[in-house]
């Protein structure tokens, strides 16, 4: 099939890339008319977003095509030119009413609780009072002339939509600054770009009627319409920025994989129509058909992202994770000897994986393992050091350490309960108080494994480190008394 999607940037594109399995090419075109809403900046994000999720472009920009230029900005001529064909064939007209009128009238209308439409005063304007305004300079835009009747095209979610023309007021196609309005552009961008299907948001829906009424004035073939669900916040409003993230590379940098992310989109709205939710993006791709996106709008729910994402670091290789990992780490961390040890570090990753749900939980997890001293957390100490006691039995478990061969996982673990017995205490209270003199905090992974993981050396420095800790702070609670 020889067919050419047209996509806006949004949160669903990732959805409209499915789409390509029909054998046809994705056009990226940016939608830069509105200079106080465009940058440099927004294009890079858009750019660097895309090619994050691993998605690329056969159109567009830094790549090119056959229907360059692919910056809005830089097809005005084009625009105008449409604009120039429609006037002349009375299918559009110049509108003189300045903003202030149209403001108070469509107040005025609002507070009679009634829906307002421009009233085609310009249109019943004489030849000679156009070319008097015109000749006094008098700014103007331009609408489309509605015709009357009905207007239809056939969703390919949705199914046949049809609207009366009498409910769609002559629209503005160019605004008084010389620049297109959104209809316009879009309508002549697919018409010269040889677009055959868009895929975008329910909330286009008002505004499609519109834009089959332009592709019939300028004489060209609509193309397929595809309308699907919104992705809503988890309190069922539309997503903005008061739900989180801004921006798709926000996302890479909260610590989630493109893998991930690709999988976990292609799943709001639509379904494989099985119960496979951990998809390969190649499956997606084979999977994907319009007729399975679902009739309501999707929630962003974070916890399930969360989940994705775990489940995708779960099955990562760990020397592909190791190199996610590593260049998150700051500077301290990442000159510990662990980071230095390819084979540590990777053991380190395999102790933390169980409980990432993100990248930036391993660095997170690992930092009072990798740090060159450890912080205690003050309720680690006074839930696991209540009294002086424990300073003692810390030093003897030093002392135990010390001689233990070899220093291995069985070796410890015997070593932590043989002096819990002996000091007539349970073991866990001593395991949770060398947690403590670990990583500073109440959780970590398994005991044992960080012993041998740190080393006998590094182990029973930060033992006897807790140890002159803990003397220092009885004492100065002692005087304090």
């Amino acid at each position: 099939m020889d067919r050419k999607f047209e996509t806006v940037i949004s949160r669903r594109v990732e959805k409209e890339i499915k789409s390509l399995r029909a054998g046809g090419a994705f056009i990226l075109r940016i939608e830069d008319t509105d200079a106080e809403r465009s940058s440099s900046d927004m294009v890079t994000g858009i750019l660097d977003g895309l090619r994050w999720l691993g998605i690329d472009w056969d159109e567009g920009p830094e790549v090119g095509g056959p229907h360059a230029p692919y910056f809005q900005s830089q097809r005005l001529e084009q625009y105008r030119a449409a604009v120039a064909t429609l006037l002349e064939s009375e299918r559009a007209y110049r509108c003189y009413c300045p903003p202030e009128r149209l403001r108070d009238e469509r107040e005025r209308a609002e507070q009679r609780g009634e829906a307002w439409q421009y009233d085609r005063a310009c249109l019943k304007l004489s030849d000679a009072d156009r070319q008097a305004r015109d000749a006094a300079g008098s700014p103007s835009a331009v609408r489309f002339l509605v015709r009357d009747g009905h207007t239809s095209f056939d969703d390919a979610v949705k199914g046949r939509i049809e609207f009366d023309t009498a409910n769609i007021e002559d629209f503005v196609i160019l605004r008084s600054d010389g620049l297109p309005t959104y209809h316009l552009s879009v309508v002549v961008d697919d018409v010269e770009m040889k677009v055959t299907d868009v895929i975008r948001g329910d909330d286009h829906i008002s505004n499609t009627p519109k834009h089959v009424l332009l592709f019939e004035a300028l004489g060209a073939a609509a193309p397929r319409f595809a309308h699907v669900p919104l992705i809503l916040g988890q309190d069922k409003k539309r997503l903005s920025k008061r739900h989180g993230a801004t921006s798709v590379m926000e996302y890479a940098r909260q610590g989630y994989l493109p893998e991930a992310m690709v999988n976990f989109l292609a799943l709001l709205g639509w379904s494989p129509g099985d119960d496979r939710e951990l998809m390969t993006r190649e499956e997606l791709v084979a999977s994907f058909t319009l007729d399975k996106i679902s009739g309501g709008n999707a929630v962003f729910n974070t916890e399930k992202l969360d989940w994705m994402n775990a489940q995708y670091l779960a099955r990562m290789p760990v020397t592909e994770l190791a190199s996610h990992v590593a260049p998150l780490l700051d500077t301290e961390l990442a000159s510990s000897p662990i980071v230095r040890d390819a084979a540590a570090f990777q053991r380190l990753l395999e102790l933390l994986r169980p409980r990432a749900k993100r990248l930036t939980d391993f660095v997170e997890q690992a930092r009072p393992l990798l740090a060159s001293a450890v912080a205690y957390e003050d309720e680690a100490i006074a839930k696991h050091f209540p009294t002086a006691e424990m300073s003692g039995h810390m030093a003897a478990l030093t002392s135990a350490l010390d001689v233990a061969s070899p220093f291995d996982e069985p070796h410890v673990e015997a070593v932590v309960r043989g002096t819990a017995a002996e000091r007539g205490i349970k073991a866990g209270t001593l395991i949770h108080a060398v947690r403590v003199a670990l990583t500073g905090r109440t959780a970590s992974p398994g005991l044992f494994e960080l012993l041998v993981l740190l080393g006998r050396d590094e182990t029973l420095a930060r033992l006897e480190r807790l140890v002159g800790f803990l003397t220092a702070r009885h004492s100065q609670l002692s005087k304090a008394a």
